[in-house]
């Protein structure tokens, strides 16, 4: 069985002063994990740019830093748990002596802990009796000072015509009384913390001390430059008064500004350069609600980042960024993505957000949503990159899905992409695209997985699976697809009209099956050659349309069919089954051209039967037949209304089983054959 940790009789933080040339620092207490040792120099939590070694073990281990820390800096190692309990015994269950050690080694380590910090605090001695612990309340010590009476309990002492601050109170109606000093704590400058903002000097610490002790910081017009990055924590906040507040990488090895937990918010700031200008993951909490508004990025490799990170129950979601400039990227100017096994960013906001190249070379896209769902919104949204170097304007990855951009324009040159869809990305939607990159306005690799209105070339609108209750069209086009190869061939719903030419051989077209998923879906087949090859209309694993194979073999002849979701059914062709009429009468019948066969019974008495007239448009183009079906000796005339009839003059079917066919060319009748 694997040693457990021992837990020795030891103060769980260490602290050294640097020289300026050592890099790595001993703890001498057990930690679990690197995550619980706390890494601070002069009292400003440090989150990168350092290793931990020796969590497990019981003699400690070593923090080794990638640059020394500068001499006569505090450096403090704390080990610092969360106290909680996330283990269970099972009832009944196996006994495991390492589960119990290890929960044990924990509760002393969090008592050992709690130790330290009481050991920190003001407190009564052993060897005197404690006096009152209580404040005097609150109403009876504001604006005083704490003092001891004669039994030594704390009392409230009074400030007049001792250090009393002067007083501020507020002009207009309700105005409260208040002390300079608290006036003063309202902002938290990171001058207040020693920065100068002249550009030259390292300004870093001051801001890492400024964001350890305090939520909100300001930062008044400046340039200051930071040499590693600055962490913005659950709930903080870091504001200026614009571009005039700026902070400048000294190199782009690291990120600028690091939103690792929810509810922070950076606002009207100038960020120059850095590996990234700004990133945000769930490192210490989930991601969640930040605000990024009136930021501007120049020259970072990656101008805004969102990182999905490494654990799922802390997404990068629900974040804005509102008219934020990311200005000279050199890989991304937006970035979504995954870093590790966390979840993808989800349904973060986009408003007014610009990338501008501004001459420099861009390797990636101005947006690259490489990973991401649930409706990442972009909208009025601009990209404007190099087409020397830049894959796309805006990129849309094989992860992501329900991407949704609204008023993107994209600019650039050199055939670059105004917007790449990859292979694998789904449901991307797009509306009112300007694209004026010399390129694809939509490279579409995803197989047409999107949705466009007014936004691409030649087509503007691509709709895919949609329910319409009205509809008032100009125009309706079809997609076609044309087949000339003799075999068989499997049709799918992606195109509804199939043009096919047997002359190479007969031709056989299997439907898909008809299922739920293609209620409602209607294909048109159409022969379109002069050969004698059949083209047959099948389905795949069913029965055919009407329950049988429909045979296609004149020049022309087609068929359209529909699904309901159980079986295909013929709606319209030129070569139904079963296109006759039986007609039992005497005297006159007029000829209806609603069939192409008529079985005609004279049984009751002499019929005559009357073509329309030849020009007449149901008649123009038509063959049709006609046949004496029964054995009586009462003639059927064949002739036509208002004209001579077939070949000019009425034709006789005298005995049972005559039968004629006749054609019209639109101006006369013609027989084609007569029997016998």
């Amino acid at each position: 069985m694997p040693e457990h940790i021992k837990m020795p009789a030891i103060v769980p933080l260490v602290r050294y002063v640097a020289d300026g040339v050592r890099t790595a620092f001993a703890y001498s207490f057990p930690i679990f994990a690197s995550e619980d040792l706390s890494v601070y120099i002069d009292g400003a939590r440090q989150i990168s740019s350092f290793t931990i070694d020796g969590a497990g073990e019981t003699a400690g281990g070593y923090v080794t830093f990638d640059a020394p820390p500068a001499e006569g800096a505090v450096v403090t190692l704390e080990r610092f748990l969360s106290i909680e309990r996330i283990s269970d015994f099972i009832q009944g269950g196996d006994f495991s002596a390492q589960s119990i050690n290890n929960e044990l080694d924990y509760l002393v380590a969090a008592l050992q802990q709690v130790a330290r910090e009481n050991d920190a605090m003001l407190r009564y001695d052993d060897h005197e009796a404690p006096a009152q612990v209580v404040l005097p309340h609150k109403a009876a010590r504001a604006g005083k000072a704490l003092g001891f009476d004669m039994d030594g309990h704390p009392v409230a002492v009074s400030l007049d015509g001792a250090m009393a601050a002067p007083d501020y109170t507020v002009s207009g109606a309700g105005g409260a009384l208040r002390s300079m000093h608290h006036k003063f704590s309202d902002c938290i400058s990171v001058k207040d913390f020693g920065a100068l903002g002249d550009g030259l000097n390292d300004d870093t610490l001051a801001f890492q001390q400024a964001l350890s002790a305090h939520q909100a910081i300001f930062v008044p017009a400046g340039s200051y430059l930071i040499t590693d990055t600055i962490a913005l924590r659950e709930g903080q906040s870091l504001h200026g008064v614009g571009a005039a507040s700026r902070l400048k990488c000294a190199s782009n090895s690291f990120t600028a500004l690091m939103l690792v937990g929810g509810f922070i918010s950076v606002q009207s700031l100038a960020i120059d350069g850095g590996l990234n200008g700004v990133l945000l993951r769930g490192q210490d909490s989930a991601c969640v609600q930040n605000a990024l508004v009136d930021v501007q990025i120049i020259g970072a490799q990656n101008g805004l980042v969102l990182d999905g990170y490494t654990d799922t129950a802390k997404p990068c979601y629900w974040n804005s960024f509102t008219r934020v400039l990311v200005e000279q990227p050199t890989v991304n100017g937006v970035h979504l993505m995954r870093s590790g096994a966390g979840d993808t960013p989800n349904a973060n906001r986009f408003y007014g957000v610009r990338v501008f190249s501004k001459g420099a070379l861009t390797s990636g896209s101005g947006f690259y949503v490489e990973e991401g769902a649930l409706n990442n919104a972009f909208v009025d949204c601009e990209s404007n990159v190099n087409g020397a170097s830049a894959q796309s304007c805006f990129r849309v990855g094989g992860g992501a899905s329900n991407v949704m951009i609204v008023n993107l324009l994209c600019e650039s040159n050199n055939l670059v992409s105004n917007l790449k869809l990859d292979a694998g990305s789904q449901d991307t939607f797009v509306m009112n695209l300007t694209a004026t990159s010399d390129g694809a306005a939509i490279e579409d690799l995803s197989g047409g997985a999107y949705n466009a209105v007014n936004a691409g070339y030649p087509e503007k609108n691509t709709l895919r699976k949609t329910s319409i209750t009205d509809l008032t069209a100009g125009l309706m086009r079809y997609e076609t697809r044309y087949i000339d190869t003799a075999g068989s061939h499997d049709l799918d719903l992606s195109v509804s009209v199939n043009i096919v030419n047997a002359i190479n051989g007969a031709i056989t077209v299997n439907l898909p099956q008809a299922a739920l998923e293609n209620n409602g879906a209607v294909m048109t087949v159409k022969k379109v050659d002069q050969s004698d090859h059949i083209v047959t209309l099948d389905e795949n694993g069913g029965d055919g349309a009407d329950g049988i194979a429909v045979l296609l073999g004149e020049h022309n002849d087609y068929v359209t069919v529909i699904s309901n979701g159980a079986a295909w059914y013929v709606i319209a062709s030129n070569r139904a089954p079963g296109s006759t009429r039986y007609i039992d009468a005497s005297g006159t019948v007029d000829i209806d051209m609603a069939v192409d066969t008529y079985l005609v019974s004279s049984y009751n008495g002499a019929l005559i039967t009357r073509l329309p007239p030849a020009n007449a448009a149901e008649a123009i183009g038509r063959v049709i037949t006609l046949k004496k079906t029964d054995p009586s000796s009462n003639a059927v005339t064949v002739t036509e209304q208002g004209g001579a009839g077939p070949d000019l003059s009425s034709q006789v079917l005298a005995t049972q089983f005559d039968a004629i066919t006749v054609v019209s060319n639109g101006a006369q009748w013609y027989v084609l054959s007569r029997y016998p």
